[in-house]
Parts: structure tokens; sequence; C-alpha cells
């Protein structure tokens, strides 16, 4: 990003050329939250608000702090993967979280972020009644005990992802469901527990064997919690045919199903489940390799039922 401190421009006119500095520090707070208003997250917090406390309070005004997404900064560098499931890591992401609910003064209506602890979730809850979207993904520190504060404290939710928390069961869904009556979005899915190795080093073991078992629970809740659901991912959930025709049958207004991964499901139990749904437009299913390891063939009675259970294309996450 170019200094914000001055601009300058140049004009040749007979071979002369002049030059005029602008200085911003007589521009007003108006003026400064208009500008900073086009900046993208990164560039307010990496500069300018470290330029002088002025600009620092044109930053914290709350049209500024309506939307807080840390979304796009993940993913974007491998080697940070597991230095973020450290404990200083979230510490930090639960600092700039509170700095923005508390500039937001009530306004916030979407938080993106990763790694966040009940703590940073629970001071949420408290002050964003307006929240919309929440999407809390990997963390592993949010429990049932925050969720619990969250149902109360974000009655205008249509979107939420809590996708990869682990600590988060059956009952924080069914409260959320029977809290959230304009909840439009759920994303709850799951590390790629059949083949794990591409979380190893990265993600702490005992967080990858923490993985929820029972997937058909989950599925109950969401059914008899959930009916105006229009978009769910379930991607590697364990549930079985019989969750799946719970979903089906009690959130009939499902648009979007994503199933990938879910390999409890043979084609059959699908078609069948999703006979039920008329709004039907994308449905993802199973569509993965399973090496022999991970299943004994006596689990199925014989290892020519996964020309039913799977296609034999290779599925990565």
């Amino acid at each position: 990003m170019k200094e914000m401190g001055s601009t300058s421009t140049s004009t040749a006119t007979g071979g002369e050329s002049s030059s005029k500095s602008e200085d911003w520090s007589e521009l007003t707070q108006v003026c400064l939250i208009n500008i900073f208003s086009r900046l993208a997250l990164e560039d307010r917090w990496r500069s300018a608000m470290l330029v002088c406390k002025f600009w620092l309070q044109a930053c914290k005004d709350p049209s500024l702090n309506t939307v807080f997404d840390l979304e796009p900064h993940f993913g974007s560098s491998s080697a940070e993967l597991a230095r973020w499931w450290s404990p200083d890591f979230e510490r930090k992401v639960d600092a700039m979280l509170r700095s923005v609910i508390g500039w937001s003064h009530g306004s916030l209506t979407e938080i993106r972020v990763r790694h966040c602890s009940d703590r940073a979730l629970i001071f949420a809850a408290e002050r964003c009644p307006k929240l919309q979207v929440l999407s809390i993904r990997s963390c592993p520190s949010v429990t049932d005990a925050a969720m619990a504060k969250a149902a109360t404290g974000f009655p205008m939710l249509v979107e939420l992802d809590i996708s990869y928390c682990y600590e988060i069961s059956h009952e924080s869904l069914l409260l959320i469901g029977r809290s959230w009556p304009n909840l439009k979005i759920l994303k709850r899915n799951f590390m790629h527990w059949l083949d794990p190795s591409q979380h190893v080093g990265i993600v702490p073991d005992e967080y990858l064997n923490a993985c929820p078992q029972d997937g058909d629970s989950e599925a109950a809740a969401i059914a008899n919690s959930m009916p105006h659901l229009v978009h769910l991912e379930l991607k590697f959930s364990k549930l079985s045919a019989k969750g799946l025709a719970l979903i089906c049958q009690g959130c009939t207004k499902l648009e979007y199903l994503d199933l990938s991964g879910c390999a409890n499901l043979t084609s059959r139990d699908i078609v069948n489940a999703a006979s039920n749904l008329k709004n039907l437009k994308t449905i993802k299913k199973p569509n993965f390799y399973i090496p022999r390891s991970v299943f004994h063939a006596e689990r199925y009675g014989h290892w020519r039922l996964y020309d039913e259970r799977f296609q034999t294309d290779v599925f990565r996450i």
C-alpha cells in the first residue's frame, strides 16, 4: 500500500515541473472514515491504525466495524498452519475480535474467524444483538457452554458455520435451532477422518481423535429444530441412512446439501432420502476411494459392496 501520509502530483510545462504536497492531518474524521471504508481490513489494521491517534480513532468508528471477516487470511500460507492451533494464536484472535466488538457498539452483523475461544464468543453474545452471520470454523476451545450463550445472544442469526469445532455437541445444535428461527444456512463439516494424514503435524493428535462419532444424534437435532434450512453442509459426517432420512423429513426447504465424505451412506440411501426435498437444486455425494486398510471387508460382508457405496475417484478435502 502506498504511503498515506502525503500525496504529490507533478506537471511539466515548457520543461518546468512542480510538486504539490497535501497535508492529510487536516482531514476531518468524516473524510477519514470515508477513505478508510475503501480499505481492506488488513490495510486498516496494519497501516492506517498505526499512523497516529487521530487515524486510530477514525478506524474505530462503528460504521467501519459492522463486519469482521478474517477468513480470507486463513489458508494463505501452509507454513502458518500449525501455529494457528497454538494457544498464543487463539489469544491474538480473541483480542482482535473483542476489540472490534467494542468498537462496533452493537452494530456488528457478521463475524468470520477461526481459532477463537469461549471467552470471545460469550463476549460477542453479550454485545452483538444484530449479528446475522457467525462463522467460527476450527475453534477447539469453543464448547457447548459458549453456544448456550450464543443461542440467546444472536436472535437474528441467519448463517452459522461451526465446522471442525469438535467440542460442540448435538445438544448445542438442538438449542440453537430452537433459538434461531431465521437460521437458513448451517455448515457442520468435519476433517477427513478416513485419511487424516493431511492433518498430521498441523492439527493436534488429541483433537483429531476427538471427532464426534454419533452423526445420527446431530442429524436428529438438525431435523427436529431447523425446519427453515435451505443450505446444509455435512462433509465427512458419520451420519447413517437413518440420520439422513430424518434431515430430509424435517428440513424440506433444503436447496443445497453437501454430503461429501459421508462414508456411511450409499447412493441408494441418498436417492431415497432426497426424494422428500422438492426444492433441492444441488446435492454433493460421497465421491472418493477408500483404501482397504481403512475398513475391514467383514464390516460390510464383502469388498464388492464398495461398488455400491463409493465411486472410485480420489477425494481430497
